[in-house]
């Protein structure tokens, strides 16, 4: 495939047109594919006046965070989306926070197994995404695509990226917005668990690119029931 260049804060100041940063995992837990970084792949370049940056971030703890704050020092983005992939679960979900603790339950791809060991020495004890989340999830349903909001990014790779990034850019004091959406298997991985859900690479790219335009055009979130009881 080609490669294309192509909290949840009541109100969150809108993102200016600009460069939006996305970024996928590459592969883990012994698969062939990682659907964000496909999803990467199949991007528009653009969407309305922003123009969209891709990164494949290894699915390693501490350097898939410095993979992606190098990138945004490259490209200045507006907006980052990070991907990542959580199979088993049926609908793209939006991540609602992250939280400071790493707990892997299999090696990252460097060999590495943290438990119980925080993301940031010094940092809170969760941040919350400052992307439009329900607005975001509300997009990509009106695509006709499931989508929820998610309160919990795991405490594996995912969920340290996310952590970190939000802490990064806390940091060094830049106005862009970041988010996470974890996406389904792909049809072909899960052809070998009957059963489990899966979504096509197509409709997946779709939602996220709902999700990039709403997060670009929504200055104010919008309030809606999306929580769980689980």
């Amino acid at each position: 495939m080609a490669r294309a260049r192509k909290a949840a804060a009541a109100a969150v100041p809108a993102a200016p047109a600009g460069a939006v940063l996305v970024t996928g995992f590459e592969p883990f837990g012994g698969e062939a594919v990682n659907p964000s970084w496909e999803i990467c792949e199949s991007l528009a370049a653009a969407i309305g006046h922003a123009r969209l940056h891709t990164r494949l971030v290894p699915t390693e703890f501490r350097r898939a965070i410095e993979v992606v704050a190098a990138a945004i020092e490259e490209t200045e983005p507006a907006l980052v989306i990070l991907l990542g992939q959580a199979g088993g679960r049926a609908a793209l979900s939006v991540e609602r926070v992250a939280i400071n603790v790493d707990d892997a339950r299999i090696a990252d791809n460097a060999g590495r197994q943290p438990v119980d060991e925080p993301v940031a020495a010094s940092g809170p004890a969760a941040y919350f995404a400052t992307v439009p989340i329900k607005a975001m999830v509300a997009a990509i349903r009106e695509a006709g695509i499931p989508a929820e909001v998610s309160n919990s990014a795991g405490t594996f790779v995912c969920n340290h990226l996310l952590y970190g990034v939000l802490h990064f850019l806390a940091a060094s004091g830049r106005s862009a917005r970041a988010g996470f959406i974890h996406v389904p298997w792909l049809e072909s991985q899960a052809v070998a668990r009957p059963g489990e859900p899966a979504m096509a690479l197509a409709t997946m790219v779709r939602g996220v690119e709902a999700a990039i335009a709403a997060a670009l055009a929504t200055p104010e979130d919008v309030r809606m029931a999306a929580g769980s009881l689980d």
